[in-house]
């Protein structure tokens, strides 16, 4: 005999309004409690759901807050984003500018690109949303979304900021690192050159994702010479300046760094997130990956902002990822004069001074003991127990 859950479940596929508006009014609180109860009859609460964000308003908000929620579950996670359907469905309205659930739909999207399969946006072509784009492939409506919706311009319900969370992930596949850092034909720009103006925005969701895409793409070496020339993408002062606080520097530092640097106000501030200054150091480690890239950090000041950094900063993680980075900056280079690369650089020690000139020629350990892997923004946002920590892929938004 089917318990008062089991029942209460069944009139999400209700003919009666007020009995599915009711049903999936009171199932929010399960889909924390008891998520187990959305997998019954193979799955036939999720098919229901899926339908319902075509509902009324309220049932479809209901709905996605559902998904949202139990879309941790592998089974639930793979039915949702395998379903070419329900994908359009969630595209056809999240791109539109009158959708009062653009959000939740934003956190829907977040989660499903936990799955490899998702990445088929990167390709796949659909009708031109009229007012938003012109492209007709759905990640480049998606970016329009994203870019727009910082400033409320598109849809006034919605800010899009999950969406970058989707963009992290998919930069950890070659499709999507090839597209971050190639001019797309619609609008003959680079997908990443959209994105990090938001490193120094107030959403701390904007600036963590776009942390975590730049760290990803990263990965590829190909794309290094791209993401650090002045007439491409140009990442590095929008690394560094969330790096950077109000120190002043004497005339001759000045000069070595990029003009974005040099003069800060009194009242400039280093990133409050720790997390978001650790990952860009990552990133800034990543970019050390090959003789060219070493040569461009240590030509463009990025010592003097680290190292600063470093004195600053309270926070182990931060001030160990200025030290790995310094370490890799100083070492010598084959074919070079012994010590040539100094040029005023300091080893950090752990008390945040400048210490003696390291030896040269040791072995660096760029990404410490566990080695390096692709970023997935921290997006659960429960707490959870260091000692029992998830893998970082399987991290999803849950709505409470």
């Amino acid at each position: 005999m089917p318990t008062e859950l089991e029942e209460l479940v069944e009139f999400l596929h209700h003919g009666n309004t007020q009995i599915r508006q009711t049903a999936v009014e009171q199932l929010v609180h399960f889909s924390e409690t008891d998520p187990a109860i959305f997998k019954t009859n193979q799955l036939t609460p999720v098919k229901d759901l899926k339908l319902l964000i075509k509902d009324y308003p309220q049932i479809a908000k209901n709905a996605l807050t559902i998904l949202v929620n139990i879309s941790n579950d592998r089974d639930v996670l793979h039915n949702i984003s395998n379903d070419d359907t329900f994908l359009e469905s969630l595209l056809l309205r999240i791109t539109n500018a009158k959708e009062p659930n653009a959000n939740e739909m934003a956190m829907l999207f977040a989660n499903m690109g936990k799955l490899d399969e998702l990445s088929r946006i990167i390709t796949l072509k659909r009708d031109i949303p009229l007012g938003l784009s012109t492209s007709k492939i759905a990640i480049d409506q998606m970016m329009d979304c994203f870019v727009k919706g910082a400033a409320g311009s598109y849809n006034s319900k919605a800010d899009f900021d999950y969406l970058v969370y989707l963009f992290a992930d998919l930069a950890k596949f070659p499709s999507g690192q090839t597209y971050f850092t190639t001019p797309q034909p619609y609008d003959s720009i680079h997908p990443l050159s959209k994105l990090v103006p938001f490193t120094n925005h107030a959403s701390s969701i904007r600036r963590r994702g776009v942390a975590s895409t730049l760290k990803n793409v990263s990965f590829s070496l190909s794309t290094h010479p791209e993401l650090l020339s002045p007439n491409g993408i140009n990442i590095l002062p929008y690394i560094l300046l969330p790096l950077s606080g109000p120190e002043t520097f004497s005339d001759s530092e000045n000069d070595q760094l990029l003009e974005e640097l040099q003069y800060l106000p009194p009242d400039k501030e280093r990133d409050p997130d720790t997390e978001i200054l650790k990952t860009h150091l990552e990133t800034l480690l990543l970019l050390t990956s090959t003789r060219e890239g070493r040569d461009v950090l240590r030509d463009r000041g990025v010592y003097l902002v680290v190292r600063e950094a470093h004195l600053h900063v309270e926070d182990e993680g931060v001030r160990e990822g200025c030290e790995r980075l310094v370490q890799v900056l100083m070492r010598d280079e084959e074919g070079d004069e012994k010590g040539g690369h100094e040029g005023g650089m300091h080893a950090l020690n752990h008390h945040g001074e400048a210490d003696e000139p390291a030896k040269h020629g040791r072995p660096a350990k760029p990404f410490g003991r566990n080695g390096a892997t692709a970023d997935a923004p921290g997006m659960m946002v429960t707490t959870r127990d260091d000692d029992n920590e998830e893998d970082e892929d399987d991290k999803v938004v849950e709505i409470f």
